[in-house]
């Protein structure tokens, strides 16, 4: 028993893991009491922090022991949210110039960061801006060139990116600072990232005739699936899969809705929601 103990323990610390590092940048117009500029750092899919124009920089509880020990990570924060800030709200105003907006509310948006394989040690890089809601410009992680994703976006990125130091300095950034990062924050949290928390699962239905909910609330990491099967097939029609969502304490929740409506009780007993959770074996079937 000893030896199958130590066996698992090993199969399950040397499993590869993809751990992301995420930097939002959020400008928006036209919106009352909501900052002018908002960025948030997220990795793996866990709020480290935040910074806006009206209350600065803002440090989640389980980023504080990390700063700590590292505080030039704290202070690189602290110029890239200085730096930021000023920047993003012109660029807002040359989006509403291009598409002859005089008003109303507007939303530019941009994330950047990097993935990392801790197994094969690959890093992809990746930065991205969207208007509106719709993809404007995605940076070529080859040539560190902008690729517009519409036909305006010509003339933005040349607008703002025309400099060649800015290339190379995405360059640096995506290659050496964001993935330098990512493994020191892994390595030093790797019981808190590494770390498996099955959830609690339960069906809710507002009304006799709503949809039935199937909620999988308090997991981690958040590399999980949740779905209905009927007669142990993975049902695609009458179900609706949500996003899914944060926990205030670390952990994840997620759901998905299925129609009842056409099934008559006899046949209630036919399906199941199942959760599997990312390196456990086991699924939760209810």
């Amino acid at each position: 028993m000893r030896t199958l103990l130590l066996l698992l323990l090993f199969c399950h610390v040397s499993s590869p893991v993809l751990h992301s590092l995420k930097h939002f940048i959020t400008a928006s117009t036209g919106i009352p009491n909501f900052p002018e500029v908002v960025t948030t750092v997220v990795i793996d899919e866990l709020l480290m922090g935040s910074c806006d124009s009206n209350k600065g920089l803002h440090v989640k509880d389980v980023a504080e022991s990390f700063i700590i020990k590292y505080p030039e990570q704290l202070e690189w924060y602290k110029q890239e949210c200085l730096a930021v800030l000023p920047i993003f709200r012109p660029r807002t105003n040359s989006l509403m110039s291009l598409y002859n907006q005089s008003g109303g509310v507007h939303v530019l948006q941009k994330v950047e960061g990097c993935d990392w394989d801790d197994e094969t040690e690959e890093v992809k890089g990746f930065s991205q801006y969207g208007y509106d809601g719709e993809d404007l410009l995605e940076l070529d992680p080859k040539t560190f060139t902008w690729i517009a994703l519409k036909p305006e976006a010509v003339n933005i990125s040349m607008m703002w990116y025309t400099k060649t130091y800015l290339r190379e300095n995405f360059k640096t950034v995506l290659t050496q600072i964001f993935p330098e990062q990512l493994k020191k924050f892994v390595d030093y949290g790797r019981s808190f990232l590494l770390r498996t928390e099955l959830p609690s699962v339960s069906l809710l239905q507002k009304t006799p005739s709503s949809p039935v909910s199937c909620l999988a609330t308090g997991f981690y990491p958040h590399r999980a699936s949740l779905v209905w099967r009927k007669d142990g097939e993975e049902l695609h029609e009458e179900v609706d899969h949500g996003e899914i969502l944060p926990n205030h304490d670390g952990t994840f929740q997620m759901s998905v809705d299925l129609n009842l409506s056409s099934v008559t009780p006899e046949d209630w007993t036919r399906y199941d929601c199942v959760f599997q959770l990312s390196g456990v074996n086991e699924d939760i079937i209810t």
